[in-house]
């Protein structure tokens, strides 16, 4: 694991046991955050998406996933955050690189990234005392149109589940809405891994399913924080993991696609605290969706 230098003053609390502690809440008890805490996670995903702007830009034939992890971990310290990745439950890394047909959970490593790769870099920062966590899918070179269309379709599923999100409706519908949109494209949607509550605790209640389900997961309301993160799959969503413990792929090898942001519930509907601002990378997925122009703002 790379060092964490002395000025970095805020850390979780698996930064040395690598054990986060568990909160001890029902499926449907969910934090309302304050205003201080808006404030805090706001600052936390701004800076998440500065540095997953600038790790994707890295995204190009040639270069190592390990590389990227470097820039990602530097980049954090020197805002005075921690990269929350780093020795959570041990991984040994400062970002998660999820290539091709690996689903989440990638470990950053030397292989260099070829051309025609999908990529998804994972990245949540940990500052002032909370999380601010986002991913987004990069392609590397030329890619063909099957990997475009998948994104195309992961992307646009993403975000019709947050336009759906407001106060008073349930969380168990979010996943509904990702399957019915990818299942007739001839896609799945994985089901062992899901979106989650996320403050000062880097997971916690609400879980967020990415399929049609009746989990009692609680109401939205006001203050709520989460993230919603579909991924989606050519072929099977089935999945297997590899001797490191940590990295997920599919089972048949065929790709997959994932979008993540950090959002906040407010009086009448949700915003992401991890969105993209002026002078961030805009991708063609975001040029041609049917379902919503431009940058996500909610």
């Amino acid at each position: 694991p790379r060092p964490v230098p002395p000025t970095v003053l805020s850390k979780p609390d698996y930064h040395l046991s690598s054990i986060p502690k568990s909160p001890n809440t029902l499926p449907w008890q969910i934090e309302v955050k304050s205003a201080s805490d808006i404030a805090k996670m706001s600052a936390a995903g701004a800076l998440a998406r500065t540095v997953l702007d600038a790790a994707g830009r890295m995204a190009k034939p040639g270069v190592t996933t390990d590389e990227i992890d470097a820039l990602v971990h530097s980049m954090t310290v020197e805002a005075g955050a921690y990269p929350s990745p780093l020795n959570y439950h041990g991984f040994p890394k400062s970002c998660c690189t999820s290539v091709n047909e690996v689903i989440c959970h990638g470990i950053p490593d030397s292989r260099p990234l070829a051309d025609g790769d999908i990529v998804n870099i994972d990245i949540t920062c940990y500052l002032d005392g909370f999380h601010g966590d986002c991913s987004e899918m990069f392609t590397v070179g030329s890619v063909d149109q099957a990997g475009h269309d998948l994104i195309q379709a992961t992307y646009d599923c993403w975000v019709k589940a947050m336009l759906f999100c407001r106060p008073g409706r349930k969380y168990q519908d979010i996943g509904a809405i990702i399957e019915d949109h990818v299942t007739p494209l001839g896609y799945s949607t994985v089901k062992t891994f899901c979106g989650h509550g996320i403050g000062s605790t880097f997971h916690t209640t609400p879980n967020i399913l990415h399929y049609r389900n009746r989990e009692p997961a609680g109401v939205m309301e006001a203050g709520h924080v989460f993230t919603i993160e579909p991924m989606i799959c050519e072929g099977t969503a089935d999945h297997v993991t590899w001797p490191d413990d940590w990295t997920a792929a599919t089972k048949d090898g065929r790709r997959t696609a994932q979008f993540e942001h950090t959002l906040l519930i407010t009086d009448d509907g949700c915003v992401p605290l991890t969105g993209k601002a002026e002078g961030c990378l805009e991708q063609v997925w975001e040029e041609r969706s049917e379902v919503y122009d431009g940058f996500f703002k909610g």
